[in-house]
């Protein structure tokens, strides 16, 4: 019969090998984790890498589209309130241009069609977070002035017509503003330019037809402002649609990457017994051979 010169020191290396098995197994039992490290299943850390750079970007973009919603939902709610304002300009203007009106009256219609004017002014200078609305990337300052010794006056616009926008995961681009001469109007264009043009002509006593014809210039310059209205509204619904596929897009992927390196605890646990059971089996030979052997009993 031969004995193999090298059973001990097999017998041993599988001892380690199994003590090692069953700290990796316990390892990731405890853990949750089957891939901890690139050796553990370089496939699977690489595909994680790209799952996680899916997730950084969904998320990125979740937060900057839930920080842009809350500013194009205030330049709404803005420009819901312009809307206001100009509709009651329109309803003074054509109540004071009904030719029974006397200087008196037709110098109130004018105080007041000022007051809405500066009230438009200063919706157009709204700011939200430090920042102006309306002036395209020129957010730092206040994007209207207005010039009293023009006649009439003239609403400056100090902003760009420059629009921004936001990316999407896909690559796709959303515009997240509008630009205040777009919307507004600047050098006597626009509602500011209609309404300026209104106080003056009666506040200098105008006649019906010049009157009438400022009020359909200020009826077109709302249609306007309505149209951009309309076209922030739907970049708004967009912006959120999209935002929602982001958040619904990155659970799923993290799902994903949780199931590529995550391991299972029933089955690793089942690992871990047996190899437990075949570790001790391995410790059990150990002892029996380094106990007294039959030879020696017989001597």
């Amino acid at each position: 019969m031969r004995v193999d010169p090298n059973y001990v020191i097999n017998l041993t290396a599988a001892v380690d090998q199994s003590a090692s098995e069953e700290a990796r197994l316990a390892s990731e039992l405890s853990s949750g984790l089957r891939v901890a490290s690139l050796q553990d299943d370089p496939v699977a850390v690489a595909q994680s890498t790209l799952l996680g750079s899916s997730i950084a970007k969904d998320d990125t973009f979740v937060q900057t589209a839930s920080n842009e919603s809350s500013r194009m939902q205030v330049t709404d709610s803005t420009l819901g309130e312009v809307v206001t304002q100009i509709t009651s300009a329109l309803s003074t203007a054509v109540a004071g241009n009904n030719g029974t009106l006397n200087a008196s009256d037709i110098a109130s219609v004018a105080q007041k069609l000022s007051g809405i004017r500066d009230q438009v002014l200063l919706l157009a200078n709204t700011s939200y977070q430090g920042q102006f609305l309306f002036g395209g990337s020129q957010g730092s300052a206040p994007p209207f002035t207005l010039d009293t010794s023009t006649t009439p006056a003239t609403a400056n616009y100090n902003g760009d017509s420059i629009m921004q926008y936001v990316e999407t995961p896909s690559g796709q681009k959303i515009q997240v503003n509008l630009p205040g001469s777009a919307v507004f109007g600047a050098a006597g264009s626009g509602v500011l330019g209609a309404l300026n043009q209104l106080i003056s002509d009666f506040s200098s006593g105008a006649t019906t037809a010049a009157l009438t014809a400022d009020t359909g210039a200020l009826t077109t310059a709302l249609g306007q402002l309505s149209a951009q209205r309309s076209t922030l509204d739907s970049a708004l619904s967009r912006l959120q649609t999209t935002s929602t596929y982001a958040q619904t897009e990155e659970s799923q992927l993290k799902v994903a990457q949780g199931n590529l390196v995550s391991a299972d605890p029933a089955a690793v646990a089942t690992q871990l017994s047996q190899s437990e059971t075949q570790h001790q089996a391995l410790l059990s030979v150990i002892n029996a051979l380094s106990g007294p052997t039959l030879f020696s009993l017989m001597k």
